[in-house]
């Protein structure tokens, strides 16, 4: 196995416009992703993700650097890197929301990628790699329920 990216298509029953508010909004990616959510949804925003308890020892934080912002047809941004270091291709992982019009829906492509340019070790790389698979398995189909429910325009 290569453990170069995750690829996911999905159907949301949501137009790109409430897919991209959700996908891309902190406020929005707090119902069904992390705990808790701090960015600029605008190129170069930085910010992080919180997984658990922000105050607590375990809670795992995550700095994010948005790279594209292009709504309702993109949102991308760059996670994984050190806090101390500007989010590149050789130290963080990329997620792309591509959000394709379909029906009364959306076709949302996602993808994250940059595993092997992290320079992982081959355990450390696959464990990462199967930790995220495990993790956009879990979170994704909450983003596909969230989405479909009436959500607030911006």
């Amino acid at each position: 196995m290569e453990f170069g990216s995750i690829e996911r298509e999905i159907h949301i029953d949501a137009t790109p416009d409430v897919v991209y508010e959700v996908v891309s909004a902190p406020e929005h990616l707090r119902e069904w992703w992390p705990d808790e959510a701090e960015f600029a949804s605008v190129p170069g925003g930085t910010g992080a993700v919180t997984f658990g308890d922000r105050s607590a020892p375990d809670a795992k934080v995550v700095p994010l650097t948005v790279v594209e912002a292009d709504p309702p047809r993109r949102f991308s941004f760059r996670w994984t890197h050190d806090p101390d270091e500007a989010a590149a291709p050789a130290n963080s992982l990329l997620v792309v929301f591509d959000l394709v019009p379909s029906g009364t829906g959306t076709l949302l492509r996602f993808t994250e990628t940059g595993f092997r340019e992290r320079g992982w070790e081959a355990a450390l790389l696959e464990e990462q790699y199967r930790e995220h698979v495990d993790g956009w398995n879990f979170f994704l189909p909450r983003l596909v329920a969230y989405a479909a429910r009436p959500v607030p325009a911006p």
